[in-house]
């Protein structure tokens, strides 16, 4: 985690509402864009927005202040779609390949652990890369941002942001498909998916 995060988190466990609204700022587009990717919705993701920001706050006094709050944020805003898709899913009842993985909503809520094992999971995946490929997912897929904007940020060309890229997808679907005991690694899998 940066510094900047790392002073924002100390922060935001004091109550500090300034830190609360800088994490906002700084991640909310980055979220939002992560969200629309699985959910195709702009009004549910605005909704789910708008609860993972109201998750940050409420379990502020939870966070780690050395774990990444760009992490975090993606696993809650992960979890949050799964919930949305499945309450979806049981509506409309419509691809029954996902809806017979068995997932319940209610698992988040009775098992706290399950936003940490989630967390965990893909860390350690992301760890298993290079330091330029970490940097290059962490920019990517949990801030949002675009080929361009990373390959400006790390002076090399939109090519090289791209193939590298799409190596470290590979291998971290690799890594999540070795765990496959984890219940919702094919969830977890079709979020990272471009």
């Amino acid at each position: 985690m940066n510094t900047q995060d790392a002073e924002l988190v100390i922060k935001l466990l004091a109550d500090d509402v300034t830190a609360f609204d800088a994490l906002y700022w700084k991640y909310h587009q980055a979220v939002y864009r992560n969200i629309f990717k699985f959910v195709k919705e702009p009004i549910a993701t605005e909704d789910i927005l708008q609860e993972v920001y109201a998750r940050l706050w409420e379990k502020r006094k939870d966070i780690n202040a050395g774990q990444s709050v760009a992490g975090w944020l993606f696993v809650i805003s992960f979890n949050l779609s799964v919930d949305y898709l499945r309450k979806k899913l049981r509506e409309h009842t419509f691809h029954k390949e996902l809806y017979n993985l068995n997932i319940d909503a209610g698992d988040w809520e009775d098992n706290p652990g399950a936003y940490e094992e989630q967390y965990h999971l893909l860390e350690e995946a992301i760890s298993q890369l290079s330091s330029k490929k970490q940097k290059i997912v962490t920019l990517c897929k949990l801030e949002g941002k675009t080929y361009d904007e990373v390959a400006a940020e790390m002076k090399i060309s939109r090519n090289t942001v791209k193939e590298h890229l799409s190596i470290a997808m590979t291998r971290i679907n690799e890594y999540i498909q070795k765990n496959k005991e984890h219940k919702y690694v094919l969830l977890l899998l079709l979020f990272l998916k471009n």
